[in-house]
């Protein structure tokens, strides 16, 4: 099974061709192809381009434990630039349609930057989905390990809670990340913000994903943070959010709408043996 692997900001994928599965993966080959030890090792596979009526192509996500995510920027980036590094697309803005919506892709300065429309932010409940009656889901109390914290939620076409602190570690999103990940108030579960604003233009987050653990960078999580400071007023429309694996710059417009931008690396290409699954 032929494979390409991609990071973006450490954040790393690898990409399947589905003309090259012999048979749709498992969950249980999901994990082992992503396990550091046991596979090639990742933070999730990306599966395409599949048919789509309304787009170039479509995109299948996986978790590296085999659940399948709505959105990932990272991802999207990731994506669009193996297109482009197979003369799928090419430097025009194309369209990638994902579970969690359709987004648009441009890929420049020879493939190592890539820009994505990244969709709509809601802080609607019933939209994310957090339990509850129907609101924004903005400064609200939830508690974890024995600590009360004030958090926001957001969509982006995925789930996301966002906790503003005066200061956040890595320990932190590593302690608190997956008590509030399968917290009883998100019923499809939820990717978790540690959020310390710096200043008008820059935010600082810590990452613990939904199905993936802590993690170096991702772009919905960056799109989700930068939206929640600035509906609360901290920062202005163009911020740059710095990450233990980067930084990933976010525009967002007037109707919370982003436009996310950050760098792509190409780490291999190759061939899976199947001699990984047999253990």
């Amino acid at each position: 099974m032929k494979f390409w692997k991609y990071h973006a900001l450490g954040n790393d994928y690898i990409v399947v061709d589905p003309n090259d599965l012999p048979s749709p993966l498992t969950v249980e080959q999901i994990k082992t192809i992503c396990h550091r030890n046991f596979g090639v090792g990742s933070d999730g596979i990306l599966i395409g381009p599949l048919p789509a009526d309304n787009a170039r192509c479509a995109l299948k996500i996986y978790n590296p434990d085999g659940s399948e995510a709505e959105k990932s920027g990272n991802g999207l980036r990731i994506f669009s630039r193996y297109l482009w590094d197979r003369k799928i697309a090419g430097g025009e803005e194309f369209a990638i349609q994902t579970a969690g919506g359709l987004v648009r892709s441009t890929v420049f300065d020879g493939g190592k930057s890539v820009r994505v429309e990244m969709g709509r932010v809601s802080f609607w409940s019933d939209q994310i989905p957090v339990a509850g009656p129907p609101r924004e889901v903005l400064n609200e109390k939830i508690s974890a390990g024995g600590r009360e914290f004030t958090f926001c939620a957001a969509t982006i076409g995925n789930p996301h809670c966002v906790l503003p602190l005066p200061e956040i570690s890595a320990d932190l999103a590593r302690q608190f990340g997956p008590l509030l990940e399968t917290h009883e108030n998100f019923p499809n579960r939820t990717n978790v913000q540690f959020l310390k604003i710096l200043d008008r233009a820059n935010i600082r987050i810590e990452i613990w994903e939904r199905g993936a653990g802590y993690t170096l960078a991702s772009g919905s999580s960056s799109s989700a943070a930068a939206s929640v400071a600035h509906k609360l007023g901290w920062v202005d429309r163009n911020i740059s959010v710095h990450m233990p694996g980067g930084v990933i710059a976010i525009e967002i417009s007037g109707d919370f709408s982003i436009r996310m931008t950050g760098p792509v690396t190409k780490v291999a290409e190759g061939v899976m043996d199947g001699e990984m699954f047999a253990r």
